[in-house]
């Protein structure tokens, strides 16, 4: 398991961390990323491109400000890309959060195409052979508790409506002082998903702890394997953290399936940078 941190430029002052897995976009290969500063929580995602081991900004490319934590995924051909709008006001809370999608359009731009509902991260969307579309949800609160997944099929976007995705199936993969979200979907066969997310908690002193996990949805049955566990902070070079107590904290962004057994997995470094991991492909075992 061979891991190295990825170095960025273009932003000095800032931190660049929870990024997606590399991506085509415009015939080239592409990583989103959540700049911002240590001090401050206002973000916005940047597409870098790697000359020379280096991730370097886009020119020209279209930016996200305050937007955190993207996503992507591919729909009929186009980069569908998402993040969290931080913050938002929702009835008297000020500082509230909310998903946004855009689908690449003409032009190289984004146009927006979905508000997730209030209060709702980790939405996430993967759009199988026949069309149709997997969105993998994550309540919380009355029922999601700290957070859980859940998972719907809808025939476009235009159907993944709020009350949809707030009332899809929820599995139970942790106990109740936990919580899993979801960050990427790979379609593995006809009727498996493999699921890349996180699992977190909180530690006796406060701090947290983020690991990576995955899991396999069979569409037949709408039953979920287990969570396991294929990554946590050591297994990355010590860093920097944004807070002491995010130390122990990995935020799952994409993983790349090589082919001959092996993946690399990219995540977040302790909210504050951001590193790949060569392992064996998890996905596997979900294919035996």
């Amino acid at each position: 398991m061979n891991s190295q941190k990825l170095v960025f430029s273009g932003f000095p002052g800032h931190d660049v961390y929870n990024v997606t897995a590399p991506f085509e976009w415009k015939e080239r290969s592409v990583i989103a990323g959540r700049v911002e500063r240590r001090s401050e929580e206002l973000s916005e995602i940047v597409l870098f491109s790697e000359t020379d081991g280096e991730w370097r900004p886009i020119e020209g490319a279209p930016t996200f400000p305050g937007l955190q934590d993207p996503c992507v995924t591919m729909m009929d051909g186009k980069v569908v890309l998402g993040g969290v709008r931080f913050p938002v006001t929702i009835g008297e809370d000020r500082k509230a959060w909310q998903m946004e999608f855009y689908r690449e359009g003409l032009n190289g731009g984004f146009d927006k195409v979905l508000t997730g509902p209030p209060k709702m991260k980790d939405i996430r969307f993967l759009q199988l052979p026949d069309g149709r579309i997997l969105v993998l949800t994550r309540p919380q609160g009355e029922r999601g508790g700290r957070g859980r997944i859940g998972f719907c099929l809808v025939e476009s976007l235009i159907q993944a409506r709020w009350e949809t995705i707030e009332s899809a199936p929820l599995f139970y993969h942790c106990p109740e002082e936990q919580w899993v979200g979801a960050n990427e979907a790979h379609l593995l066969t006809k009727n498996k998903i493999g699921v890349l997310g996180h699992l977190a908690e909180f530690r006796e002193d406060g701090s947290r702890r983020y690991r990576s996990m995955v899991f396999c949805i069979d569409l037949e049955t709408g039953q979920s394997t287990e969570t396991e566990i294929i990554a946590e902070r050591s297994d990355f070079p010590p860093g920097e953290s944004k807070r002491p107590d995010l130390q122990d904290v990995i935020f799952s962004g994409g993983l790349l399936r090589l082919g001959h057994g092996r993946a690399r997995l990219f995540a977040g470094l302790s909210d504050a940078e951001a590193g790949s991991l060569d392992l064996p492909d998890p996905f596997l075992k979900f294919l035996a």
